[in-house]
């Protein structure tokens, strides 16, 4: 018997739901803010019905909204997120605005674990044309999204590990340093959140015995790296403030501590001063 497709060609095409009708099923999948997502979902999906319909499942299965939809926003720009790799957290936002602030000229950026190169390409936006960026991760997956965000903008992406990534000429040329890297004590990766836990890569989450391993090995090489007066970025949380503060010192650089309360955001900045150690 030959085959019979289960819909005739005559069949109507599934209708698009309702944007309350999508939101009261996020909202039963658990979905907090249900109608924002629903809002963007619907907006991704442009009108298919299917594409509603797929990306209500995965988001409703536990999925995080920005893989669902393919982005994140972030430093007001969308950033392309894939499967299996870091989504960009708003509180990180913070540590863009600080390097800003305190280098606003800044000529050379590296965005070392950079994820998707949501921090360096935000940088890179606000900085305009002339900056020298450079993305850095160790991850596959990530490298390829990182390309999507960042050679847009005339940057630069490496695969590997850490400094060993970047091209020798920027030795102690690099006037912003940010470094959003792994800082979750190892045996709390199984506490955080199933959207983290299960969905993205344990080497963007999991810092080792006490979250800072990468961090130490950030501070111990980057003043070689830093230009005259270049900082060093990285976010932290609360107690593992005192530790990250004292790796900075011990690397010869000069530590200080910006702390957001209202998302609540905490980055640690070091700076080579002029004359020091590097």
């Amino acid at each position: 018997m030959p085959h019979r497709s289960d819909r005739s060609p005559s069949s109507p095409s599934p209708a698009l739901p309702s944007r309350d009708a999508l939101a009261a099923t996020l909202r039963a999948a658990g979905c907090v803010f249900a109608e924002d997502e629903a809002d963007m979902i619907l907006a991704a999906a442009d009108g298919d019905p299917c594409a509603v319909e797929a990306m209500a499942a995965r988001r409703a299965a536990g999925l995080p909204l920005e893989l669902v939809v393919g982005w994140a926003e972030f430093g007001g720009r969308r950033i392309v997120v894939e499967p299996g790799v870091f989504v960009p957290r708003r509180r990180t936002e913070f540590l863009v605005e600080q390097a800003l602030a305190l280098a606003p000229d800044a000529l050379v950026v590296v965005d070392l674990c950079c994820g998707s190169g949501a921090v360096g390409a935000v940088l890179a936006a606000a900085l305009g044309d002339g900056v020298d960026l450079h993305a850095v991760d160790i991850d596959p997956a990530a490298v390829r999204c990182a390309r999507r965000n960042v050679e847009s903008l005339g940057g630069h992406v490496h695969q590997g590990d850490l400094f060993d990534a970047l091209p020798a000429r920027l030795r102690g040329r690099v006037d912003i340093l940010a470094a959003n890297v792994p800082y979750v004590p190892s045996d709390e990766i199984a506490l955080l959140p199933a959207e983290a836990r299960d969905h993205e890569p344990r080497v963007a989450l999991d810092g080792g015995t006490d979250g800072l391993d990468v961090l130490r090995r950030v501070a111990a090489r980057a003043p070689a790296w830093l230009a005259p007066n270049g900082r060093l970025l990285i976010e932290t949380s609360p107690h593992q403030t005192p530790g990250a503060l004292t790796a900075l010192t011990d690397a010869g650089l000069h530590a200080e501590l910006a702390v957001c309360e209202d998302r609540p955001a905490r980055v640690v900045i070091g700076t080579r001063r002029v004359g020091g150690e590097g």
